[in-house]
């Protein structure tokens, strides 16, 4: 391909809309134009690395026995009522009614829909396991679409479904998926992380992530160092601690005029953090409940959901506190509290002579203690882990790091199963139900999340496997340009992909492109180089530079190529 002929609109300054150094780099290295927020149009360039991560997770999805279909982007409704998905997704799902009246969704995922296939086709033990796949775009309308393509409203995901007989079938298909999906990320350059992760509105009980790590991610993750336990923090564990065997003291009420946050109540009593209870109310389909944790840690709102088996929680308004409690904002309390279900955190429940609201206006109660003061309906662990709390497996300190979510997989049972009455007759004629599952890719996700670890002050730097072009050639003249030229015939020939620079550009405009663009090996050709009969080769990425004969250059570039796994 050749710059003069090519849509390459690269740019000088970086859009005012770019805040990290993905979206930045794509934008100003010309492969993407935003049409709207969290709706991008995907350039040409662009277009050539997604087809090579396409054909790398087909390549892994054919080999482990995915079959490709195409399922409908627009999906009807009533499918989606069965599973009882229409209201659980709430407003990020995309809604639409055709000219009759009937309702229909862009699909934000495709359980519902490759289930009704499946329903209608399988009969047989014979015909599982079952194995489909798809590459499609995604629509959800995400609240705050931000990060240029990491999270959008309108993208690109594989998503294949797994149907087996039973859940020694579904951890079979589940394994596969788990081992192709490394493979997939390490062929695309990536380095990721897999994590315990939370199911969401999927469902499952069991499911990982795979994390890219990265200072701009959203995901926020706990591993530890010296095992291999690693989670997304909406599903990490916190290790049980020993209850404090302090002898229990009397119940006190104190006089806490004004001081209603866990730093003003601490001061105030002059009482370390981690000795206070807080009450948190939430509502939670219909009813009013009660979270405690202790001070110094925070709620894990996505743990106490999954135990309330709810996914509908919000933090109670003012008024349901003072209706329920009879006090306002910062003074709640467990002792006394009636008609709220009690969730008590490990770590409340391992403590001694707490420190909690009285439900009382201007007033705490001091030496609490659960079994005593108060009886809780549960006992479950509800915080959120941090970086330093120890390891649930082994007891060393976690670290803590941000990431990228650029796949997840699920082991989903029979919900949709069953729901939607996807069965099967076994050996023995009997009607069971399928065993699923579900394994999803960001594909333009993954894009991006490349660049965020591939990335250097001047621009990209393309993994060999996924770069839109291996070679970039850059003439620096008009006189250099027929070596170019004639380089260019030689490689393509060769099946080598190769951008060349014919612009009437000075140099550095050339080089200053050639950088932000990233192709992995740049050939430059100039009159100091040509005089001693050579051009000059380099990799991007710093790793490997020299001068050579032209004749000589194309084995060393099938040799470059080789070496960085295309």
């Amino acid at each position: 391909m050749r710059m003069t002929s090519s849509f390459i609109p690269t740019l000088r300054e970086t859009p005012a809309e770019a805040e990290i150094p993905s979206h930045k780099l794509m934008l100003r290295a010309g492969f993407l134009r935003r049409a709207a927020a969290g709706i991008y149009t995907y350039l040409p360039l662009s277009q050539r690395v997604l087809k090579k991560i396409m054909q790398i997770i087909r390549e892994e999805m054919d080999a482990a026995g995915g079959q490709e279909i195409l399922l409908p982007i627009v999906q009807p409704a009533e499918l989606w009522h069965a599973t009882g998905r229409w209201a659980d997704y709430g407003d990020e799902m995309f809604r639409l009614k055709d000219r009759h009246g009937r309702e229909f969704c862009l699909g934000p995922t495709h359980e519902e829909i490759t289930t009704s296939l499946v329903q209608g086709e399988v009969r047989s033990y014979r015909q599982l396991p079952l194995l489909l796949y798809q590459i499609q775009n995604k629509y959800r309308d995400e609240v705050r679409p931000r990060f240029g393509i990491i999270r959008g409203r309108e993208f690109i995901m594989k998503d294949l479904y797994s149907f087996d007989q039973d859940q020694r079938g579904l951890e079979e298909s589940y394994q596969k998926m788990y081992q192709a999906y490394g493979r997939i990320f390490s062929r695309c350059g990536l380095e990721t992380r897999p994590v315990l992760a939370d199911s969401g509105a999927i469902g499952g009980n069991v499911t990982h992530e795979f994390v890219v790590l990265a200072d701009c991610g959203e995901a926020i993750i706990v591993y530890c160092p010296e095992c291999d336990y690693a989670a997304n923090v909406e599903r990490a564990e916190c290790r049980p601690q020993p209850k404090d065997g302090t002898e229990l003291l009397p119940l006190e009420k104190a006089f806490t005029p004004g001081a209603k946050t866990i730093e003003q109540v601490s001061s105030f009593l002059d009482v370390a953090p981690e000795r206070l209870i807080k009450t948190l109310l939430y509502k939670s389909d219909g009813e009013v409940v009660a979270a405690l944790i202790r001070g110094d840690h925070e709620l894990n709102e996505v743990k106490l959901a999954r135990i309330l088996g709810t996914l509908e929680l919000e933090p109670a308004d003012e008024e349901t506190i003072l209706q329920v409690t009879g006090a306002p904002v910062g003074f709640c309390g467990p002792v006394g509290l009636k008609n709220v279900r009690l969730i008590v955190d490990q770590g409340v429940a391992a403590l001694a002579n707490g420190v909690a609201g009285a439900n009382e206006e201007d007033a705490h109660l001091l030496n609490v203690n659960m079994g005593r003061d108060y009886e809780p309906d549960l006992v479950a662990d509800i915080r959120l882990v941090k970086g330093g709390d120890p390891c649930p497996q082994c007891g060393n300190a976690l670290l803590g790091a941000r990431g990228i979510e650029v796949g997840q997989v699920f082991q989903l049972g029979t919900k949709y199963s069953e729901a939607l009455r996807a069965y099967y007759l076994d050996e023995n004629g009997e009607e069971k139900p399928m065993v699923m599952g579900c394994y999803g890719i960001g594909v333009t996700r993954t894009m991006a999340a490349v660049i965020e670890q591939h990335h250097d002050e001047h621009g990209i730097i393309w993994p060999m496997s996924i770069a839109p072009f291996h070679v970039h050639i850059v003439p620096l003249g008009d006189k250099e340009l027929a070596l170019a030229e004639e380089l260019y015939d030689q490689l393509t020939s060769c099946g080598i992909e190769v951008l060349l620079d014919d612009r009437d550009e000075r140099p550095g405009v050339k080089f200053k492109d050639a950088d932000l663009i990233g192709i992995p090996i740049r050939i430059t050709i100039g009159s100091r180089s040509l005089s001693e009969g050579k051009v000059e080769l380099k990799l991007r990425s710093g790793d490997w530079e020299g001068k050579l004969p032209p004749d000589e250059v194309c084995a060393k570039v099938q040799e470059l190529i080789a070496s960085k796994g295309a």
